[in-house]
């Protein structure tokens, strides 16, 4: 082995960072060690904001050696590999890396690619998406230029990172479009693979009431494929019949498809459809008792948020332990996820809900009304949350 240590984390976003900080509190003398190539670590929830022009695109990135816990080693390197039966990995560089214990989180792969012409055109002429810190301005900027025709906004027949992100900024822009008094000239429509507005019952209903009061065109089992952007046209696939539909448009809004990173889907780790395969209540790996993965990558039957991975934390760090101490593993985890429906500048729905899609919900109020303080949570209270709290195994 090149190297070895106590435990090793793949990925440096949320999950990876968070269960590392938590380790080191709970066990500060540990060798742990964080394997992440990028320079760089965002808050991605609040890029709905940036893409609404609510707040600033640089608010949300800060240096990844300044979030890495101090006493954990940082790899700066790419997984290539893993070798579950040695209790190894490897690494782009070359790098063999052994361990103990093993926690991946390498988030989700956006797969921009899989729509044909996307790549081209993101970033201009309309086309913008706030999946990628590089584009999220383009948004807004896309949402200004806006004075007629179609603004089309899209959901990937895939698995996605925050799956509420795409009709977000869909309400954002439709409540910009009325504030500029250019509403009734623009058809708002929501293109979506799923087949409704939204998976709960409860959040589903008040946002089909949105729906109804705001005009907004849903085309539901409507997956995009291809975008034309010298004609300015969006072609979809109708789910139900294979039937080609073509919108034209003046802006689209792409939530892009998204998968498990390559060197995972390949791995031993994977389950039949690529994702780190875990118990659903331990984050423990079926197969492999010193493995463990939380996260977009893992299998875990939830909605893929920075808030699932708030609840994932304490329970997979708790199993790791338990298993490093040689007691059972004691499932702690029910599911619990968090949308922050943001429906308008100043209104959030804020969805919270289990593996049976019942509501969790955490205030002594209807969280299925738009109000105006759980906005101000997202938009002020919830970062530093997430900065000050999750990031230091805190909160």
């Amino acid at each position: 082995m090149d190297q070895q240590f106590k435990v090793v984390i793949v990925g440096g976003g949320t999950g990876g960072i968070t269960v590392a900080a938590r380790l080191r509190r709970a066990r500060p003398e540990l060798e742990i060690a964080i394997i992440e190539p990028a320079t760089k670590h965002y808050y991605q929830p609040l890029w709905t904001l940036v893409g609404g022009g609510a707040a600033r695109r640089e608010s949300t990135e800060r240096e990844m050696a300044d979030v890495i816990p101090k006493g954990v080693t940082w790899i700066r390197d790419y997984v290539e590999g893993f070798e579950p039966e040695a209790n190894a990995l490897t690494t782009r560089s070359g790098a063999r890396i052994g361990y103990e214990f093993l926690v991946v989180a390498p988030g989700i792969q956006i797969d921009w690619g899989a729509i044909d012409g996307l790549e081209e055109a993101l970033g201009h002429d309309g086309v913008c998406s706030n999946y990628s810190y590089e584009f999220v301005n383009s948004t807004w900027a896309a949402i200004q230029a806006t004075g007629d025709g179609n603004a089309i906004f899209t959901y990937p027949n895939t698995p996605i990172k925050c799956g509420g992100a795409p009709q977000k900024i869909m309400w954002l822009a439709e409540h910009h479009f009325r504030r500029a008094g250019v509403r009734e000239r623009i058809n708002v429509i929501f293109a979506s693979a799923g087949a409704s507005i939204f998976g709960v019952p409860k959040y589903r209903d008040a946002l089909q009431k949105l729906v109804e009061e705001r005009g907004i065109d849903t085309r539901f089992r409507h997956n995009l494929v291809a975008l034309r952007p010298g004609s300015r046209e969006a072609v979809f696939q109708r789910l139900d019949n294979d039937e080609e539909v073509i919108l034209k448009y003046s802006m689209i809004h792409v939530a892009p498809p998204m998968s498990a990173p390559e060197f995972v889907r390949r791995s031993p780790l994977a389950n039949a459809a690529g994702w780190v395969e875990v118990d659903k209540s331990t984050t423990q790996h079926v197969r492999y008792s010193n493995v463990f993965a939380l996260g977009d990558a893992s299998s875990l039957p939830t909605s893929k948020t920075g808030a699932a991975i708030r609840k994932q934390a304490p329970v997979t760090v708790e199993a790791l332990l338990a298993v490093m101490d040689g007691r059972a593993p004691q499932g702690g985890y029910d599911g619990y996820t968090s949308c922050p429906l943001v429906t308008g500048y100043g209104r959030l729905i804020l969805a919270e809900f289990d593996y049976d899609g019942k509501p969790a919900e955490t205030f002594p109020f209807d969280q299925s009304k738009e109000r105006l303080s759980m906005y101000l949570l997202k938009k002020y209270a919830l970062p530093q949350m997430y900065w000050r709290g999750m990031l230091r195994g805190v909160a």
